[in-house]
């Protein structure tokens, strides 16, 4: 995607004092979809400060929370399959999207998704049940094979690395081998602790498979969802206990064989047990993990404060959540920005990630047989078309407006830092806060902030309003007028 020329010369001019110049919106009627605006001439300037507006947003910009890592989806099989195909129909077609979705670069037309989810075998988005050893007792692992997944599934994420390199990809299996638990099948049950060391040496070798694909791992998970059995696809029940003990084994196996900078991510489930097995699992062998993820199926965003005021050392993500086929364009759009692109991250999250990352018009293709989506089916990001076209979903715009606020300024630089944040007047604003630091340590600190509008509903009637607020910021002050949506503001101020 090009770069606005008008946006690019507002970066290259000195900036004489706090001044937003740049905003993406996304609004309610979708007369503006991730809209870009750059006020070129006229920015919005920080001023000394008069009376406050209908909402008062007081930025502390010296109380720093967690660092960012990025925002994004999963690569299941299914939606590598469904990209694979659109570039065989229309290649221009496929890097538009690939570049839409994925270039990082400043001020670039694009979301810039940062964090890609990727299932170590099959999932319920998969053309058939797989591990990469499915021969029965096989504990040397000698047929273990990394090609078991498909070779699209590869292709797809080297496409992706070459628009944006750094992107962080997080692997995580959804069965353990179907010999390695009780019934013998991938589909339901539980692992057997007995093979723990065998397991463990498996995902050793999921890694180095990965690796001699070229596919550098950011991250590992142990088990999706380790409190799900579910007969119809890919699942396995795991104890915290014992997801404990094979944390640990793998942590000695990883840190020996040149895996000491990937990390391992625990219990990848709801937010309703928040308090009980991460709780548990750190309890019992928190020195090998990072810390844990949650899902957004069960319970509330505010339980991932639960894990962090018991384990405040230790890092939180959001990994999955998946929209509904057939569900109400707006209504998805807020209750994502209040529960996961905001609120997740106003809870300690330092991501946020829905679910497939593509499928078509009607939610497939799904696993035959599997029962993991309800109501109309799952909502891919994006929509690939039969006919080699796509269009993208509430999803999208979701991601995107948050992932404008965190991106790096510069090439190989930061991300976004969470920073302090408070409304005061109309609750109707939902908000965080970001600075962005910069390679140089004389440049000037990127400020953002995203703001979700959602006064929607005036004294009990559909009668949207717009927000005309005040922002508070190093004892100055701007003002500005929130449409109903999503706002991602950007504005630099001198180092701290």
């Amino acid at each position: 995607m090009l770069r606005s020329a008008v946006f690019s010369l507002a970066l290259a001019l000195p900036i004489a004092s706090q001044q937003i110049y740049d905003i993406w919106s996304t609004t309610w009627q979708r007369d503006d979809l991730f809209t870009y605006t750059n006020l070129g001439s006229n920015p919005i300037n920080f001023v000394t400060p008069g009376p406050t507006g209908t909402s008062d947003i007081k930025v502390a910009e010296t109380t720093y929370y967690q660092d960012i890592v990025g925002f994004g989806a999963a690569l299941t099989d299914s939606s590598a399959k469904l990209l694979s195909q659109l570039k065989s129909q229309d290649s221009s077609q496929y890097w538009s999207l690939i570049n839409y979705l994925f270039d990082p670069t400043d001020g670039a037309n694009a979301a810039g998704m940062s964090y890609l989810r990727v299932p170590l075998g099959a999932s319920d988005f998969s053309a058939s049940t797989y591990t990469f050893d499915d021969t029965s007792g096989d504990t040397s692992l000698s047929d273990f094979n990394i090609n078991a997944a498909p070779s699209y599934l590869y292709s797809t994420i080297a496409d992706i690395r070459t628009v944006n390199s750094g992107i962080k990809i997080h692997v995580c299996p959804w069965s353990p081998p179907g010999w390695m638990k009780d019934g013998g099948s991938i589909a339901g049950g539980k692992f057997y602790t007995s093979f723990t060391s065998t397991y463990a040496n498996y995902l050793l070798k999921a890694l180095q498979g990965f690796q001699s694909k070229g596919i550098p791992v950011w991250r590992i998970s142990l088990q999706n969802e380790p409190q799900n059995s579910n007969p119809t696809y890919p699942s396995a029940l795991i104890d915290a206990y014992w997801e404990g003990q094979l944390g640990t084994q793998l942590r000695a196996l990883m840190n020996n064989n040149g895996f000491s900078s990937t990390l391992i991510i625990g219990y990848e489930h709801n937010w309703d047990d928040a308090g009980a097995y991460p709780v548990t699992l750190m309890e019992d062998a928190g020195s090998a993990f990072d810390g844990v993820s949650f899902h957004c199926y069960a319970g509330n965003v505010g339980d991932q404060k639960t894990f962090y005021n018991a384990y405040p050392n230790k890092n939180v993500y959001f990994t999955e959540c998946s929209g509904t086929i057939g569900s109400d364009w707006w209504s998805d759009i807020k209750w994502y920005l209040n529960n996961i692109f905001i609120g997740a991250v106003n809870n300690w999250s330092r991501n946020g990630a829905m679910w497939n990352l593509a499928l078509d018009g009607s939610g497939q293709p799904e696993l035959p047989g599997s029962n993991s989506c309800g109501g109309g089916g799952c909502r891919g990001v994006v929509q690939i078309n039969s006919g080699g076209t796509w269009s993208v979903n509430q999803e999208f715009y979701a991601i995107a407006q948050a992932s404008k606020a965190i991106l790096p300024r510069d090439s190989g630089g930061p991300f976004g830092q969470r920073i302090g944040v408070s409304v005061g007047g109309n609750q109707n604003l939902v908000v965080s806060a970001f600075v962005t630091k910069r390679v140089s340590s004389t440049d000037w600190w990127r400020y953002s902030l995203v703001v979700l509008n959602q006064n929607d509903d005036n004294n009990g009637s559909w009668d949207p309003v717009d927000i005309a607020a005040t922002i508070e910021f190093k004892g100055m002050q701007a003002s500005y007028t929130f449409p109903v949506g999503v706002t991602t503001l950007w504005w630099y101020a001198a180092p701290e």
